[in-house]
């Protein structure tokens, strides 16, 4: 696995960059003696050919249980620190020198040879060998200074260290009294290894928590819907989860091989799914963008193609159609649909700018043609009342020749304008009417009901002209203006014709 370029290192939650466990405590221990082997002196001299001294008489022997070890000048000439005075002499108690040199300890009830230090003082062959114990004490005592911070191997490795180091020494103390400190040092290695045992189970446990929710974590990315899919986002996470994986490797508790390779494989494998998802999502986009971009391009060229039509009408209709066929097409990305956009709304531009020109042209000739019908239509109502039928008869007849002769004015004013003059024709044709029923009483009594039927149509015309006023409403002004001046004109009409 690429990801996992770390040492095959034991990752205990106690360990601490130190050297090995037993040699740690071992070069304390051991530093006395091997200064002391590198002196004049050695614990077990070879055989030098000179002939040992006779012992001395029996009055002036020294005593083995008080040898001089404050004294002992080779300790001095090597540069070894000092040793406390009063433990080196309740060692020194421990032992004796006889007068070969030969040196003995008090060991398990019985007198046990530790070593010949020939050719030498006693006192200096004596303190040779309590210094050794001394050594030895402080191992031990390092050992219970360090116990809580050591690991387990750390503390398995002293143990077999210190025990192998204890079985017969060649050393001069309490051995028994160490020994038993030692012993109970043990239990409570003992119940420091149980405890550096769980907390190592418990961190492993959260370590393996912790390892799951990243794989877990990753795999939920990995399967998400990718067209939902936040992919910059989720990519960013995916990096930090692994950032977190590695953490986890290089500070936090080792699990076992089995676990944490198979955690790896699912980690591994939700990532190169996401990366598959992501590189076939982008392509099915890229192709797809491709086939908008080709159909939109295919949109620009018909409407280029039509741009300079003058079928006002149904080239409109046609831009309408493309427009919907350009929704249809969906979209490419931002910036290229962008620019296609601008090149087929240029295209439509062209046309509509050209109609807009000619219906401002017509616009521009049709209120000239409001101007001459504006004024035909006043001439028209001036007719009103009519008085004189045939006058007013021959009058308008070349009014409407000049407003037929006037074309076409704004779409916005034919309603009104038409409605105007429709207005003084019809009542010319009710005055005609009028008086043709005068001389017929059916007609006569008709025309009373008419009269009636007008002056409510006129009362109508009143309301409907207060509330166009009102509202500003020129255009309905102007319809119910016209509407009654007509109604009013046949009114009259009707009313005169009843009188006659």
């Amino acid at each position: 696995m690429t990801e996992q370029t770390q040492p095959d290192t034991e990752l205990d939650p106690t360990a601490t960059s130190q050297t090995e466990p037993s040699s740690a405590i071992e070069t304390t221990a051991s530093a006395g003696e091997r200064s002391i082997a590198s002196g004049p002196a050695s614990p077990e001299p070879p055989a030098t050919g000179k002939t040992r001294p006779t012992d001395p008489p029996a009055g002036d022997a020294p005593e083995p249980r008080q040898p001089a070890v404050s004294q002992a000048p080779a300790a001095a000439a090597s540069g070894e620190p000092e040793v406390d005075p009063q433990e080196a002499m309740d060692a020194a108690k421990w032992g004796r020198v006889d007068g070969e040199g030969r040196v003995y300890v008090q060991d398990k009830g019985a007198e046990r040879e530790v070593g010949q230090f020939p050719d030498a003082p006693i006192a200096e062959a004596m303190a040779f060998y309590v210094r050794r114990f001394l050594d030895l004490k402080a191992t031990v005592d390092l050992f219970a200074t360090r116990l809580p911070q050591l690991s387990i191997r750390e503390i398995d490795s002293t143990l077999k260290s210190i025990d192998q180091s204890l079985t017969e020494p060649a050393a001069v103390g309490d051995l028994e009294g160490l020994r038993a400190r030692f012993t109970a040092l043990k239990a409570v290695a003992s119940e420091r290894r149980a405890a550096v045992a769980a907390e190592r189970a418990a961190a492993k446990e959260q370590a393996l928590k912790d390892r799951t929710a990243i794989v877990e974590r990753a795999e939920a990315i990995s399967i998400q819907d990718p067209a939902r899919t936040q992919w910059k986002s989720s990519g960013a996470e995916l990096r930090e989860l692994l950032e977190k994986w590695k953490q986890a490797q290089r500070r936090g508790p080792r699990l076992d091989r089995p676990t944490e390779d198979a955690l790896w494989k699912r980690f591994s494998h939700a990532r190169t799914a996401f990366d598959r998802h992501r590189r076939q999502f982008f392509s099915e986009l890229d192709a797809k963008q491709a086939q908008v971009r080709a159909a939109k391009e295919a949109l620009i060229k018909r409407a280029e193609e039509m741009q300079t039509s003058t079928d006002w009408a149904g080239t409109s209709a046609k831009y309408r159609d493309l427009l919907a066929e350009w929704k249809k097409a969906g979209r490419a990305s931002r910036k290229e649909d962008d620019a296609l956009w601008a090149r087929f709304r240029a295209a439509q531009q062209v046309f509509y700018d050209a109609r807009r020109a000619k219906d401002e042209a017509v616009d521009a000739e049709f209120a000239e043609n409001l101007k001459v019908k504006e004024a035909l239509v006043a001439k028209a109502e001036a007719l009103l009342p009519i008085k004189d039928i045939k006058a007013a008869k021959k009058a308008l007849r070349p009014i409407q020749d000049a407003w037929e002769e006037a074309g076409r004015v704004p779409r916005g004013a034919v309603r009104r304008i038409e409605g105007r003059m429709r207005a003084v024709e019809d009542a010319i044709r009710e005055a005609e009417n009028a008086e043709w029923r005068r001389t017929d009483p059916e007609t006569k009594a008709r025309a009373e009901g008419l009269a009636g039927q007008l002056q409510d149509a006129i009362a109508g015309l009143e309301k409907d002209l207060a509330a166009a006023q009102a509202a500003g409403d020129a255009k309905k002004i102007a319809e119910a203006e016209a509407a009654l001046t007509a109604r009013r004109a046949w009114l009259e009409q009707v009313l005169r014709s009843a009188k006659a």
